[in-house]
């Protein structure tokens, strides 16, 4: 992300892939019925919840994205431009627009990754 756009609230900084990620409604619960899948808590949950906590809890993690911005910023943005997406998913996909308005992460890595894991779903 340039300085210019980490100028303008979070919350008008579009991420590409993560913006398609709301176009096309992939949330886990259409997952899990396309695919046949009982469990209604999504399989990348836990490690969700662990990254958030290891964020948390680390003495550098401040650096990156502290507790406080975190979750201010997923306030921000699952009522703003993920409000479409039900609860684990817009925490999710705040999370990654954090990381990368942080540039911890870009838009390609991002959509790299977002291409291996469908690659692995449709295998």
């Amino acid at each position: 992300m340039s300085t210019s756009e980490n100028l303008r609230p979070i919350e008008q900084v579009k991420i590409a892939p993560l913006a398609k990620i709301v176009e096309r409604q992939q949330v886990w619960s259409c997952m899990a019925a396309k695919y046949g899948v009982d469990n209604p808590v999504p399989p990348w949950k836990s490690s969700l919840d662990g990254i958030c906590d290891a964020l948390d809890r680390n003495a550098c993690g401040a650096e990156i994205l502290s507790f406080i911005d975190r979750r201010n910023e997923e306030d921000t943005l699952s009522a703003t431009l993920y409000s479409n997406l039900p609860y684990p998913e817009n925490q999710l996909v705040s999370l990654a627009h954090s990381l990368v308005i942080r540039g911890i992460i870009d838009e390609t890595q991002l959509q790299e990754r977002l291409a291996i894991v469908r690659a692995r779903l449709e295998a």
